[in-house]
């Protein structure tokens, strides 16, 4: 930056976008493990050291300023034209019709089209499909074509899967992969109508390498067995158990699937569009307790490792021994619970689905009752470590009815399908 404001004169600088100066805006972004405070520190301190150190003067905007009169850009940039869709509208007297929009209007020399430029500063209040529909919508009052759109810089997955989520629910599609929705997402906004758009090189995500899996997750099959097998307590049951509980919901997934989308089984439509994505959404949510049983196994031996000399030390040691084993109950318990929610789909899917399927929801079946299993079986055994005695019982008792649960849903599946085989 210091190389760029020696060289850059900025009155020479031409195109349509307004700028304020050298650098026009350097917005801090809370996307995940972060909130807008520290962004707001962040501001600030790039700020102090902007003019500090190198002679710039800066207008903070957004959650950052300091007045009310410089809280968006356009106000700071003063005497922009302003659109129907905008926040601050046309004025006082003619407001905008969508909250946390800032937007202009230009003509683009270089691609001969007319482009409405818009800053969404909060996309829960007004997402992007919301502000492209509007605009499409104001376009066709006006006789005129909406050929596309495009993302400037670097865009959180979030907002991409919302513009998904919305079409498909508009047109009643059936798309379960997160790669398959944005794909729907860049066909639905246009979004490589000038230049094509690689979510690998502009979702935040992708290019940061975050993940809700840990490594146990992306692991080749064989991998994953091996480190089971390995001379180390982790993975063990836990991990087996979230395993085999992803992969019981994979196998409902997989039926649901065979049972959609062909004239034999178009009178199932309506209920698969309801059972597929409740199970391959169960799936995706048991991934990570492979890894988060683990890291609540190891959490649990770091705190085993602290000293114990002194009673201070003691006492530290014993806290994070029981917060040990308190995460290492909770991840199994929740796993249970969910696992729990899975048999109306299942009995249904038993009532209804393919039977040349039979067997496979059958494995299915028993993989989601014996990943309850497991998830009672490592809740039990480290209730034993647990102080608390009221907690213990109360979770004890909670894990045995969630056992009862998952044997009752079994036998319903298994009943089910051995009475249709049997007709």
């Amino acid at each position: 930056m210091a190389l760029f404001t020696s060289a850059c004169f900025v009155y020479a600088v031409t195109g349509e976008h307004p700028r304020l100066g050298a650098m026009d805006v350097c917005p801090f972004i809370p996307v995940r493990g972060v909130t807008m405070a520290e962004c707001v520190s962040c501001a600030m301190e790039l700020g102090h050291l902007l003019a500090s150190e190198l002679d710039i003067p800066v207008f903070l905007y957004g959650a950052a300023a300091s007045r009310d009169y410089r809280k968006t850009v356009s106000q700071i940039r003063a005497g922009e034209i302003a659109l129907n869709i905008r926040e601050a509208g046309r004025g006082p007297s003619e407001p905008g019709r969508l909250h946390a929009v800032q937007a202009i209007g230009w003509w683009l020399e270089e691609a001969n089209i007319a482009q409405v430029s818009a800053n969404l500063t909060d996309h829960d209040v007004t997402p992007i499909h919301v502000a492209y529909e509007e605009i499409c919508k104001d376009a066709a009052a006006l006789n005129l074509p909406v050929v596309g759109s495009e993302i400037v810089g670097l865009v959180p997955l979030v907002t991409l899967l919302q513009v998904a989520e919305f079409y498909i629910k508009r047109e009643g599609l059936l798309v379960l992969e997160e790669d398959q929705k944005l794909r729907l997402a860049i066909s639905k906004l246009g979004l490589s109508s000038l230049k094509p758009f690689i979510p690998q090189e502009r979702v935040i995500e992708y290019r940061l390498g975050i993940t809700t899996s840990g490594p146990l997750v992306h692991l080749p099959v064989g991998s994953f067995v091996r480190s089971v097998a390995s001379r180390s307590s982790a993975p063990g049951g836990g991990s087996v158990a979230a395993l085999l509980a992803a992969l019981g919901a994979a196998l409902g997934t997989m039926v649901g699937q065979l049972s959609y989308g062909k004239r034999q089984f178009e009178s199932l439509d309506a209920t698969m569009r309801q059972l597929i994505p409740t199970l391959h959404g169960a799936m995706n949510n048991f991934l990570p307790f492979t890894d988060a049983d683990t890291a609540a196994f190891n959490q649990y031996m770091e705190a085993l490792k602290l000293p114990k000399q002194t009673p201070e030390e003691k006492a530290m040691r014993d806290k994070a021994r029981q917060d040990g084993l308190r995460k290492a109950v909770a991840v199994p318990y929740e796993l249970a619970k969910q696992v729990n929610c899975l048999w109306p789909a299942l009995v249904q899917l038993a009532t209804v689905g393919n039977l040349a399927t039979i067997s496979d929801l059958q494995v299915g079946a028993r993989c989601l009752e014996t990943s309850v299993w497991g998830a009672y079986y490592n809740v039990i055994v480290n209730l034993e470590g647990l102080t608390e005695t009221a907690a213990k019982h109360k979770l004890q008792a909670e894990m045995e009815e969630a056992v009862r649960v998952a044997q009752d849903g079994l036998q319903m599946v298994l009943s089910a399908l051995t009475h249709r085989k049997n007709k």
